[in-house]
């Protein structure tokens, strides 16, 4: 196999696995605060900024407008 389709099979390889990973070890949390928040934090930034990059950010649009999770552990039924 050519080498560079070989490393880009291996990245999108890896960046499946890991993401594959993200949805089972999360699913079963639902929306209560758990010790992968900080990676979905960074996977949303990761997506705000892609999409930033190809459609360019809103003007008046602030990390304070955005709507936050209201899952607090008093509120589960």
């Amino acid at each position: 196999m050519n080498p560079n389709t070989d490393k880009l099979v291996r990245r999108t390889t890896m960046v499946a696995t890991v993401t594959a990973a993200y949805f089972l070890l999360t699913a079963d949390y639902g929306p209560e605060p758990n010790v992968l928040d900080p990676i979905k934090s960074a996977i949303q930034s990761g997506e705000q900024s892609v999409k930033n990059f190809f459609f360019g950010s809103k003007p008046g649009v602030h990390e304070a407008d955005k709507p936050t999770s209201d899952a607090t552990p008093g509120k589960h039924p």
